[in-house]
């Protein structure tokens, strides 16, 4: 493999870590998630094809690599829409309340003795 295309694949991986820790800066919401997955797969992608030499290997690889992508990004999906049904039923005032700072000093002052 020529170094200049080695160097490419490189700065287009340093390109694409820099552009993830720029959009974390930002609140994104949900979309926040699928594009740190979109970038991570597409960094994925680039290694796979040029590290892992699957662009020069026999097609049947690179099907079987796919695949095996299409189904992760499927279960994946599936997840999060499924932990997104049931957000409101995870997500208790007690634990929020809970979780703060000085609350079980709170809660044991406000006990009665």
């Amino acid at each position: 493999m020529p170094v200049w295309m080695l160097l490419a694949v490189f700065f287009a991986l340093l390109a694409l870590t820099f552009l993830t820790v720029f959009q974390a800066q930002f609140d994104l919401g949900n979309a926040e998630v699928w594009l740190s997955l979109t970038i991570a797969t597409v960094k994925a992608g680039l290694v796979i094809a040029f590290f892992m030499h699957l662009i020069w290997d026999k097609p049947l690889n690179a099907i079987v690599i796919l695949g095996s992508l299409i189904f992760v990004a499927l279960f994946l999906g599936f997840t999060m829409m499924d932990a997104e049904g049931y957000r409101e039923n995870l997500i208790y005032k007690s634990t929020i309340k809970e979780s703060q700072p000085g609350a079980a000093a709170a809660d044991a002052a406000q006990m009665p003795k």
